[in-house]
């Protein structure tokens, strides 16, 4: 600034600095916060996904599914005791859908209908020597003949009776032995049909026997090299083996027999030093099957035996370490004797 008389005007230099823009809000920030949280839930779950086994995935899927506490089980309606009514068993999809027809014996009903309890005593009936429409009162002899008299010493007609009915009941229990194997033979069939027709399960057909022994008929699912149906040394089936399973289970659940569960190993021994050994892993094996046919429609009440046998019984004795012999077996149990069995 100049000064005296000679000075000149003022001169003043305003300079103006500008700020930053201005605040925009913390909008980005809650989506941000919401994409990371979202980002680990996912990679916790794939981590819980592949370090827990099919046993534990399913009770973690049991804990968060709606319980039912006046049901047996889970009915899909939220019906109490496992059914439409207090008295049945199982789940409730078991007792809607389609007849199912079983077979069986066929009652054995009196000819006669009689009002009292008194009983009735079958005679046997005289056969007519003569054209019909004769007297047979006329010959006395034929009478005599054709109607044994107690009076005279002549044996009880009911002991032709009895021998008549033993020989009716064998014949009865042939005839059922024989029903029976035909209705394995027609399940035999429709297995191995359904399993050569299913494109997914084509392949597997020569893992599977299906035959008919002394106790019944007899279903194996055999593993394979490089085509396992459990995981090695686990209980878990694979996605084609509970496709197998849930094809069987179509198939026997039309049958009335009785299914017994037996799962196998081979020698192969566990390493580690830990407790576990062949005879846990064929039993988690036969019980891991058994959910599985409960699963595709057979009833519990069916089942009577889940067994785990380790390597005690393989399919190829001189091949302890093979892969057949990692097997499990679905056998339904004969209702009528085989030929040949002693009679009960």
């Amino acid at each position: 600034m100049a000064k005296g008389k000679n000075a000149g005007a003022t001169i003043v230099l305003k300079k103006i600095e500008e700020g930053g823009h201005g605040h925009h809000g913390g909008a980005w920030k809650v989506a941000y916060a919401d994409f990371v949280t979202a980002m680990m839930a996912f990679f916790l779950l794939m981590w819980l996904l592949n370090a827990t086994t099919e046993e534990q995935r399913r009770g973690i899927a049991d804990y968060f599914a709606p319980t039912n506490v006046m049901g047996q089980s889970q009915t899909g309606s939220g019906q109490p005791f496992g059914g439409r009514t207090p008295n049945e068993d199982g789940r409730m999809t078991q007792t809607t859908g389609a007849i199912r027809l079983e077979r069986g014996p066929l009652p054995v009903l009196p000819d006669v209908e009689t009002e009292d309890d008194s009983e009735i005593v079958a005679r046997p009936v005289p056969m007519r020597d003569g054209p019909e429409g004769e007297d047979e009162d006329a010959d006395p002899r034929r009478v005599a003949t054709a109607r044994p008299d107690a009076r005279a010493g002549q044996q009880d007609p009911r002991a032709g009776v009895a021998d008549a009915r033993s020989l009716s009941d064998g014949e009865l229990r042939a005839e059922a032995a024989r029903r029976e194997r035909e209705a394995f033979d027609r399940a035999a069939e429709e297995i191995r049909r359904i399993v050569a027709e299913d494109p997914g399960l084509a392949d597997l057909a020569r893992q599977l026997v299906v035959e008919q022994v002394q106790e019944g008929l007899r279903i194996q699912l055999l593993d394979a090299d490089r085509q396992p149906m459990f995981a090695l040394g686990g209980a878990a089936p694979n996605d084609r083996a509970r496709a197998l399973i849930a094809r069987v289970a179509q198939v026997t659940a039309r049958l009335p027999n009785q299914v017994a569960i037996a799962g196998h190993t081979d020698a192969t021994p566990f390493r580690g030093g830990t407790d576990r050994s062949n005879w846990d892993l064929s039993a988690e094996r036969a019980n891991a099957t058994r959910r599985l046919l409960a699963e595709g429609g057979l009833v519990e009440a069916r089942m009577v035996s889940v067994a785990g046998h380790a390597d005690r019984q393989p399919l190829l004795a001189d091949q302890p370490l093979a892969a057949a012999n990692r097997r499990v077996s679905i056998t339904l149990l004969r209702q009528a004797p085989a030929e040949g069995a002693a009679a009960p």
